[in-house]
Parts: structure tokens; C-alpha cells; sequence
């Protein structure tokens, strides 16, 4: 039973303004991830005209950031774990204004590189630590939306960099510019971190419960009451933790993860990276124009279809942030999974019985758009909340790490063989394949993937808890 008076700290008072506050500038870091992901693909074709580089070298300059994201990913949430969100993620913006500055004023393509893979290391600390950050601070009845901001703001950052390429489009050496503009939302966003608080919970686990108290009392506005009642649950929910992370630096904390205790959480928040990303939900996204040219669409029109795909995409985003606290994490991922996997079994049927017939190729259109809704409103919504929600506090940086790795190494193989798949297997042949990992996301979804709506994080921490005994 949860203590007296958590019911009211769950609700989270009545004064949301200031965490909502909070989470906005703590987005700012997937605005900075989404801007940097998509710039590269208006600033490519006068790069390699720059550079004259090969179709080799512009993969590496391209997929280059992938590798520093996994870096990034990787190390960013055991290293907050022992020193706080806050200043890693204030590391992190100071990595991404270093690497906008040298991607812009790069003199050679094997130095453009090298600033790719720095921003990449800002893009993987973020992607870990922002939803981490806003769900630590976020009360539990708003907490799936605030931390949903976090994917809009990603969304919109890509959006901002196909519009910053067009407008720049005619501008001398346009790609420096590009790659320069991205300064400006890196320090906001590193002065914005500066003016906000470390988390509570992680403020609670380390002892400095007086820290813990002021911050909750800042940032959520509500009756004296209720910040002690969140409190009261927050610090017994943090004192075995902490007595089990207090030697964590010396035995290890990644070892930890391999824990009975751990183990369905790091089950369904590992394998929901891996297959959310197996999915093809990014190379539908990066290879939209060549899909719509296979299915007989001329080239203005294709990538007139990759334009609507991108306003759907946008549109739908906060569609899901809304669902996601009124339905559900598991029955929106879920129904999400199915959609996915019938749109793209329409998307091979279509490939396969329309060849290059032009009155076919505006249903593979329909296909991917209804395609790309269903992963904005359930699934980019969803990746990064259930991991965030499911981790014990005492290595959830740590457990962030493994699954933001997982992702980013996912994201890279998935963009590595797409077009191996597509050559081998046909358009119908790969759409049906990634159609088959729908399902099996469906699947995975109703047995590994916990309820965690309207609930504490440590309400989730006990309820997964003796679950994790009976699998033992």
C-alpha cells in the first residue's frame, strides 16, 4: 500500500505551470537531437560537391553521428547516476554548441566527421537523460505527456532542419550555416539547465532529502502538504536504494543490470528499443522518396509525398502525448504495433501487385502515412517513457545507458541493411518482413511490458519487484 496522503502527490497538486516549465527546457535537448539528425540531409549534396567525396565517404561523414550517439548513450547514465542529471546534462549542451561550432567551420571532410561524432555524443546523453530528468521531476498523472515532449520537441527539431536547409538553400557555403544555426538552441538549452534543479529523486538517493524537499516545493506549486507526501513515499522508496548503490562505483554498476530484481525491466526496456527499431520505422522515415520512386511516383512527386509524411508525423505527435496519460502505455503500444504491421502488410501488398502502375503507387503513399501516424502517436511516444518509468532509481542512469545504446546500435544495423534487404528481398519481401516485426511487437508488448499509468515511479519500483521473484 502506498503511504498516506500519495494519492494527492501522485495527482501532483494543482500548480503544474512550473513542471511544465521544467520539461520544456529540458526538451530542448531532443530539439537539439532532432535538429542534428536532420540537418545532414540538405547539407549533404554541397558537402560532397565541397569535399568531392565519394558515395563511401559521404556514408561515413552521414552515420558518423550514430556512432557517437551510441557512445554517448552508453556513457552518459552511470555517469549520472554518481553526479546528478543536471550537470550531464549541462555537459551535454556544451558538447552540442563545440560540435555545432566545428561541424560549421570545418576545413575537411575527415574533420566534418569528427564533429558528427562529437554532436553525436551530445544527441546520445540526451536521448537517455531527458526523458530520465522529466519523469523524475513530472508528477505521475501528466508524466507520460511531459516526457512525450521530449519526442515532439525531436520531431520539431527535424522540421526546423529541413526548413533551415531550404531557406539556406541559395546562401555561400550553406551547409556551414546549417550546421552553425544549431548553436543557438545549444545555449538555451545549457542556460536553461543551469537555472533549473537536479532531481529530486536523485537529490533523495543521495541523502540531501532537505534538497529534495525545496526542489518539489519549486516545481510543483501545490499545498505543503502534498510535497510531503510525495516526499514521504519518495524516501522510502529511495532508502534500501541507496543502501544498495552506496558501494555501486566499486562493484559496478552495469554487472547490477544482470539482477533478478532488474531483470523484466531491462527485459521490456531493451527489447522494446530493439524491435521498436526493427520495425523499419526509421528507414521508412530516411528512404520515404525511394519507396514512393519503387512504387512508380516520378521524382518531384516523391519527394512532395516525403513532405506530407513529415507534416503527418509532426501532427500526430501530440496526439499520442495526449493518449498515452488518458489510455495507457501497454494498450496504446499495443494497438499502435497492430496498425503498424497491417499498414505495412498493405505497403508490400501494394508494392507486389502494382509494380510501376502510378494508380497504385498513391495507395503505398496512403500505406505509409497511416504507417508513420500510428508510430507517432504510439510508439516514438512510448520508446522513451516505459524505460524511463521501469528502472530502479539506484541504476536507472545506468539502465538508460544500456537501452539508449541498444537503440542507437539498432538504428544504425536497421540503416545499414535496408537497402541490402530491399534488393534481396523486393519491396513487397522487405515491407512484409517488417510487417512480421510488428506482430511480434504486439506480441512482446501484452507479455513484457507493464501497466505504469497514473502510478509513482516508486509505486512501479514495488509492484515490478516481487514480480521479478516469481521469474527468478
Amino acid at each position: 500500500m502506498a503511504p498516506a496522503g500519495a494519492t494527492a502527490a501522485r495527482d501532483g497538486g494543482t500548480g503544474l505551470r512550473p513542471v511544465i516549465g521544467v520539461a520544456l527546457v529540458a526538451a530542448l535537448g531532443g530539439l537539439l537531437f532532432g535538429y542534428d539528425t536532420g540537418v545532414i540531409s540538405g547539407a549533404l549534396l554541397q558537402i560532397e560537391s565541397d569535399f568531392s567525396l565519394s558515395s563511401f565517404s559521404s556514408g561515413v561523414v552521414v552515420s558518423s553521428i550514430l556512432v557517437g550517439a551510441m557512445i554517448g548513450a552508453a556513457g552518459a547514465g552511470n555517469v549520472s547516476d554518481r553526479y546528478g542529471r543536471r550537470p550531464v546534462l549541462i555537459g551535454a549542451a556544451g558538447i552540442f554548441l563545440a560540435g555545432s561550432a566545428l561541424a560549421a567551420f570545418a576545413p575537411s571532410a575527415t574533420l566534418l566527421t569528427a564533429a558528427r561524432i562529437v554532436l553525436g555524443l551530445g544527441i546520445g546523453a540526451a536521448s537517455n537523460l531527458v526523458p530520465v530528468f522529466i519523469a523524475e521531476v513530472a508528477p505521475p498523472r501528466v508524466r507520460g505527456r511531459l516526457v512525450g515532449l521530449n519526442q515532439l520537441m525531436i520531431t520539431l527539431g527535424i522540421v526546423l532542419a529541413y526548413v533551415a536547409n531550404y531557406a539556406l538553400k541559395d546562401v555561400p557555403h550553406d551547409w556551414r550555416w546549417m550546421f552553425g544555426l544549431a548553436a543557438v538552441p545549444a545555449a538555451l538549452f545549457g542556460l536553461g539547465m543551469c537555472a533549473l534543479p537536479e532531481s529530486p529523486r536523485w537529490l533523495a538517493l543521495n541523502g540531501s532529502t532537505e534538497k529534495a524537499r525545496a526542489v518539489l516545493t519549486r516545481v510543483r506549486g501545490g499545498a505543503p502538504a502534498t510535497v510531503e507526501a510525495e516526499l514521504a513515499e519518495m524516501t522510502a522508496g529511495t532508502a534500501g536504494a541507496a543502501r544498495e548503490a552506496s558501494g555501486a562505483p566499486r562493484r559496478g554498476r552495469w554487472r547490477a543490470l544482470a539482477d533478478r530484481s532488474v531483470r523484466p525491466a531491462v527485459v521490456a526496456g531493451v527489447g522494446l528499443q530493439i524491435l521498436g527499431q526493427a520495425s523499419g520505422v526509421n528507414t521508412v522515415i530516411y528512404y520515404a522518396p525511394k519507396i514512393f520512386e519503387s512504387s512508380g511516383l516520378g521524382s518531384s512527386s516523391s519527394i512532395l509525398a516525403t513532405v506530407g509524411v513529415g507534416v503527418v508525423n509532426l501532427l500526430m505527435t501530440p496526439v499520442g502525448m495526449v493518449a498515452v496519460d488518458r489510455f495507457g502505455r501497454k494498450k496504446l503500444l499495443g494497438t499502435g504495433a497492430v496498425v503498424m504491421a497491417l499498414a505495412l502488410a498493405g505497403l508490400a501488398a501494394t508494392l507486389a501487385a502494382g509494380g510501376q502502375n502510378s494508380s497504385f503507387a498513391w495507395l503505398a503513399v496512403v500505406c505509409v502515412a497511416v504507417f508513420v501516424a500510428a508510430v507517432a502517436t504510439t510508439l516514438n511516444v512510448v520508446v522513451f517513457i516505459i524505460p524511463s518509468e521501469l528502472y530502479p532509481l539506484r541504476i536507472r542512469g545506468t539502465a538508460m545507458s544500456a537501452t539508449m545504446f541498444s537503440n542507437w546500435t539498432m538504428n544504425f544495423l536497421v540503416s545499414l541493411t535496408f537497402l541490402t534487404l530491399l534488393d534481396t528481398l523486393g519491396g513487397a519481401g522487405t515491407f512484409t518482413f517488417y510487417a512480421a516485426v510488428c506482430a511480434l511487437l504486439a506480441l512482446f508488448t501484452a507479455r513484457c511490458i507493464p501497466e505504469t499509468r497514473g502510478k509513482s515511479l516508486e509505486q512501479i519500483e514495488r509492484e515490478l519487484t516481487p514480480r521479478a521473484a516469481r521469474v527468478g
